[in-house]
């Protein structure tokens, strides 16, 4: 909580905390040698809880949720990679 009864440096901080933790265990997630379910444990029992510790007493707006959802969503992506999937903007131009 800063002065202004506001929460968002603290889950920024918490942000940034999940982000060192995942670098420092890059050379599991970078190994092709470690299974993708592997990974996910790990992501799970490290990553996340670094992040969400103390999450019971956050006031959530909405601008804080998608921060934490681009978060979720980095880590990831960083796990299972891109999608193959076409998206409907390609599929639109094909048809022209």
């Amino acid at each position: 909580m800063n002065s202004d009864n506001s929460i968002e440096e603290e889950i920024q901080h918490r942000i940034t905390l999940g982000n060192k933790a995942h670098y420092a265990n890059q050379f599991f997630f970078k190994s092709r040698l470690v299974s993708k379910k592997s990974k996910l444990k790990l992501y799970c029992s490290i990553i996340r809880p670094t992040v969400t510790h103390g999450c019971e007493t956050w006031v959530l707006k909405v601008t804080i949720k998608n921060k934490l959802m681009v978060f979720e969503r980095k880590g990831l992506r960083r796990i299972f990679g891109p999608t193959k999937q076409k998206r409907w903007y390609m599929e639109n131009q094909n048809r022209r």
